[in-house]
């Protein structure tokens, strides 16, 4: 999952703040609802993957 990609997708800007050596701080600035779309795209995301996750499983083991 690509959280900075959910920020943007939701509306929500994304800026560089500064570079240590190979880390990255970065801060993330929008409006309320801009933070309402991402809780939802992140649940949405999170939703998908678990049932993805399910699929996967076989639906009984035998023992």
């Amino acid at each position: 999952m690509d959280i900075e990609r959910l920020a943007n997708d939701s509306g929500m800007l994304v800026v560089l703040d500064g570079r240590i050596g190979r880390v990255e701080y970065k801060s993330v600035y929008g409006s309320f609802q801009a933070l309402q779309r991402f809780a939802d795209n992140l649940l949405q995301s999170i939703s998908s993957e678990t049932s993805d996750d399910r699929a996967d499983r076989p639906l009984h083991r035998d023992y």
